[in-house]
């Protein structure tokens, strides 16, 4: 197990790579990764049944002990977000299937990996972990709804059955995960060491069969759909900064706000793409799980140097 445990430490740790790797797997080799479509859901469930086996009363305590932080983050993300993602389909223009794309990841909760990117910039990681768990617990609700609201300019949107895959795919396997925990506590914690490498393994696929199905039209718009999930979501960690700061909360907070709102559960994304719109639709999804962790390894590293710089400097 401590062999398993040290590989899934380095592979969660250059969970960036990997994606891109298998990226560029699934552009090259698409054969390979196709007949994989089908296991898109399971893939994702994975990932939840994991995360539902690391979940704990403390992950929501900070909900009870400070409310309206909370709330602060989980509004911000769900206004921010899709707005953006709104307004950058109608600015640019966008094609029907790429502009519902770009609003469905924009509708998600909180991606899996900004708890990671809070706890490396020095952030307030309870608070984050608070903001990622309420996210995605009201996600079945909020991300239909959303998505109805907003996209339904470009093409038909069915909530209810966006709200019977979100409870499916989402939910109930976090729910196992924590009945699992609950009643098997200790092998539960032996095999969350495991955990980085099986959920890691279980996103770069999803990915790769995203891209290997829409190679034709990365090709075709590939340039305009990195453009705009990279405006996205660097203007996601902007507004969320400025949406914290605009109720005063200090700098650890910010940090924790501006990477619930700028990062995606780009793989819920790519999922619901999937199964409920054309193909291209998932194509925003798969390349903002591969960018928003380049950019979110880069800017914590950069909140991490002028935090030690700070402390440094206090120390003189």
């Amino acid at each position: 197990m401590n062999a398993v445990a040290k590989v899934s430490k380095v592979v969660g740790g250059t969970f960036s790579v990997w994606v891109i790797l298998f990226a560029c797997l699934g552009f090259f080799l698409p054969d390979v990764f196709i007949p994989l479509k089908g296991y898109i859901s399971i893939f994702l469930g994975i990932v939840m049944f994991g995360m539902g086996l690391t979940l704990s009363s403390a992950d929501f305590r900070e909900v009870f002990r400070r409310p309206l932080e909370v709330l602060i983050g989980v509004v911000g993300h769900f206004i921010i977000m899709p707005l953006l993602a709104y307004v950058l389909a109608l600015v640019l223009n966008l094609p029907p299937d790429i502009a519902v794309g770009v609003i469905l990841v924009g509708c998600c909760p909180s991606g899996t990996s900004s708890n990671v990117m809070t706890l490396l910039a020095k952030g307030d990681v309870a608070l984050g972990v608070s903001i990622a768990s309420v996210s995605t617990i009201i996600a079945p609700l909020a991300t239909p709804a959303l998505i109805s609201l907003l996209a339904g300019r470009w093409m038909p949107v069915d909530a209810g059955a966006l709200i019977k895959d979100i409870l499916m795919v989402v939910i109930l396997p976090i729910v196992l995960g924590v009945i699992v925990k609950s009643l098997f506590k200790k092998q539960a914690e032996a095999s969350a060491q495991a955990l980085p490498l099986v959920s890691t393994l279980a996103i770069v696929l999803i990915v790769a069969i995203v891209v290997a199905g829409s190679r034709t039209k990365i090709i075709e718009s590939g340039l305009l759909i990195f453009a705009v999930v990279i405006l996205h979501n660097l203007l996601g960690y902007a507004l969320g900064y400025l949406f914290a700061k605009l109720f005063r909360m200090n700098l650890s907070k910010r940090k924790a706000v501006l990477f619930e709102t700028g990062m995606q559960n780009s793989g819920l994304g790519a999922t619901l793409a999937a199964a409920h719109f054309n193909p291209v639709a998932a194509v925003p999804s798969a390349i903002f799980s591969v960018w928003h962790n380049i950019s979110g390894s880069l800017l914590a590293t950069w909140f991490a140097r002028r935090y030690e710089q700070a402390e440094m400097g206090k120390n003189r």
